[in-house]
């Protein structure tokens, strides 16, 4: 529903969609057509589309993790967490969708090490278990581009309508315009360069927030100014569940439990998600390791310094005059929506606040290298040229933006928000994790177990999420199988019960002979007839896999160590103490996230213009 009062008029809000979209197509275009020709990449070549032949440095890298985990979700959904529970939220959010990331960079080392050539993770799958896994594999990696895309168009649709009052249906079908054509023509090399542009864009707006809420605003205007308003909040209307009710306070059960879901949702967003595996292969084999390691930490403070800065502020500013709400708090609806950050926005900035990006095209690579390689190739040409495949990448392209269009549209008439998609994602997806990833690192999962056990915890799932929703409040809808501990249930049914079934069905039923990796070592670059690309690619990605293998310790021990001070060491002790923030408490808080967000705008924002300096020059 848009608002009675919308601060943009329509005509401001197709100009914003319209514009940013022309401007980012028109760019990555114009920087597609300069590379093509003054620095010689193959315009008819498959591998250059679909994995920058594999030679994309470490701060790109870090850029692009930090763009593709910028999503509608880590805006909108992250204020309107913050905005429900408080203060402990940003960092429940910031952790728990930052160990992914970590961790994923010992699957990107294991997968550039035993599956060097591969185009995408299906490619793997199908090489060591044959059509039946690969099949399995496809729904999954399509159901999460599709849930991440729905919740992007859902969320950034919701918040153009709201502010501009625009037509639902073209709020959907003009935000990703742009992101098509320039995916289309550009391929993963020109998601990795509007991301860098995107991430940078991102942590602009986030800093520009951060200094008006807490030293420019004449409504708020410091840290203090915002404490003793959250102190005020925490008296009108207490947090359930929160130590004194109070917002200042680590301890929120609620807070807790959505931890929990957002760390086994997330597992399925990434893991599940050939997207990211789309960026380990399109990496150096040497940047594979630091690129993630460094994204993931830069990452963390982009929902971190948002939700700090917008939820907070929603909170503080509700009873204001200012908020377009007043005198109303908002409801749940426009909550789940993910409209906290928009309001607090206007509240704030009024018609600059308005502003909004979205991170579609990574999603549009994934789906395009999914199609072309995964289906065309494997069971429609198996000769296919790159040429052809490119052709097919095209298409494939277009044809899911127009049908993702659609779907959208129908979800928001059946009133399914962003806030419900980010929270049943783990719930549809993460029972593929476990066996995913245990293809590239375990050489015992059976083929019967990678093909049986997601399909079983799937329906395992379904049983447990919706048998809960039903003794809970006696009735299933999207209201009541939303509910937090819904949707705990069913995450954590996901995530773990594939455990028990791979380990299971890979000792009653066994492969013949134990898994040596061979098949997936064997998987070859596209034949394009650029034998130049081809012997540089081979020459580097040899080089790579002996560091790769020296290092392959120290990662895993680097991924847990961090891992294990983002959820345990860091949150836990101060959750068991019930403590509540002092003022000076929460200024440095505060403080510490804005440092934090200038150290990772110098990692991903400055670095790469050095360290890739001839693309930025060419652009």
């Amino acid at each position: 529903m848009a608002s009675t009062n919308p601060p943009l008029t329509q005509a401001d809000g197709y100009g914003i969609l319209i514009t940013l979209g022309t401007i980012f197509a028109m760019g990555m275009v114009v920087t597609t057509i300069c590379q093509r020709r003054y620095k010689g990449e193959a315009k008819n070549s498959s591998e250059t589309f679909t994995t920058a032949d594999r030679k994309v440095k470490t701060k790109l890298i870090a850029s692009a993790v930090v763009s593709s985990w910028t999503w509608a979700a880590t805006l909108l959904h992250s204020s309107s967490v913050a905005y429900s529970y408080g203060v402990s939220s940003p960092f429940w959010y910031a952790s728990g969708a930052t160990v992914q990331i970590i961790l994923f960079c010992i699957i990107a080392i294991e997968l550039k090490r035993r599956a060097p050539f591969a185009h995408t993770f299906l490619e793997v799958v199908n090489a060591r278990y044959g059509q039946a896994g690969h099949l399995v594999f496809i729904v999954f990696c399509l159901c999460t581009n599709i849930l991440v895309t729905s919740a992007l168009l859902t969320g950034g649709a919701a918040v153009v309508h709201y502010l501009s009052g625009i037509h639902i249906v073209a709020a959907c079908f003009l935000l990703p315009l742009g992101t098509i054509i320039y995916t289309m023509v550009g391929g993963i090399k020109a998601t990795f360069l509007t991301d860098y542009v995107h991430t940078m864009i991102v942590l602009i707006i986030i800093l520009i927030f951060s200094f008006a809420t807490y030293i420019a605003s004449p409504l708020v205007g410091s840290p203090s100014k915002v404490y003793d308003l959250l102190v005020n909040a925490s008296r009108i209307h207490p947090v359930e569940g929160n130590t004194q009710g109070s917002y200042l306070t680590m301890r929120s059960a609620e807070g807790a439990i959505f931890f929990i879901v957002n760390l086994i949702g997330n597992f399925g967003t990434v893991f599940v998600d050939n997207g990211y595996y789309n960026k380990a292969i399109a990496a150096s084999p040497v940047s594979a390791l630091p690129g993630y390691i460094l994204g993931g930490i830069a990452w963390s403070t982009v929902p971190f310094l948002c939700s700090t800065t917008m939820g907070l502020t929603a909170i503080a500013l509700e009873s204001n005059p200012s908020f377009l709400t007043y005198p109303d708090r908002m409801s749940s609806d426009d909550v789940s929506a993910g409209l906290t950050l928009p309001l607090a926005a206007v509240a704030l900035l009024r018609k600059t606040g308005a502003i909004l990006t979205s991170a579609m095209s990574a999603q549009l690579i994934a789906v395009s290298s999914i199609v072309s390689y995964d289906v065309y190739r494997t069971y429609v040409n198996r000769a296919a040229t790159g040429k052809k495949l490119i052709l097919v990448s095209h298409i494939s392209v277009i044809t899911f933006g127009i049908v993702m269009n659609a779907w959208s549209v129908g979800l928001y008439y059946i009133e399914i928000s962003m806030g419900y998609l980010y929270m049943m994602m783990g719930v549809i997806i993460s029972s593929a994790v476990i066996p995913g990833a245990l293809t590239i690192l375990w050489n015992r999962q059976s083929k019967w177990a990678v093909c049986l056990s997601p399909l079983i915890g799937f329906l395992c799932v379904m049983i447990a999420w919706l048998v809960t929703t039903k003794v809970q409040y006696g009735s299933i809808n999207i209201k009541t199988s939303a509910s937090n501990f819904s949707m705990l249930v069913g995450n954590l049914v996901a995530l773990f019960s594939p455990i028990l079934f791979v380990h299971v069905i890979s000792l009653i039923k066994p492969d013949p002979i134990l898994y040596d990796f061979a098949s997936i070592r064997a998987i070859t670059l596209v034949d394009d007839g650029l034998e130049n690309i081809r012997n540089s690619t081979f020459e580097e990605t040899e080089r790579g896999i002996t560091i790769l293998t020296k290092n392959f310790k120290f990662a895993r021990i680097l991924a847990f160590v961090i891992t294990i001070c983002l959820t345990v060491i860091w949150p836990w002790p101060m959750y068991g103490s019930s403590y509540i923030c002092s003022k000076s408490f929460f200024t440095t808080w505060v403080v510490c996230g804005i440092v934090w967000m200038l150290f990772s705008f110098s990692v991903v924002g400055i670095y790469p213009l050095v360290e890739n300096h001839r693309v930025i020059m060419t652009v």
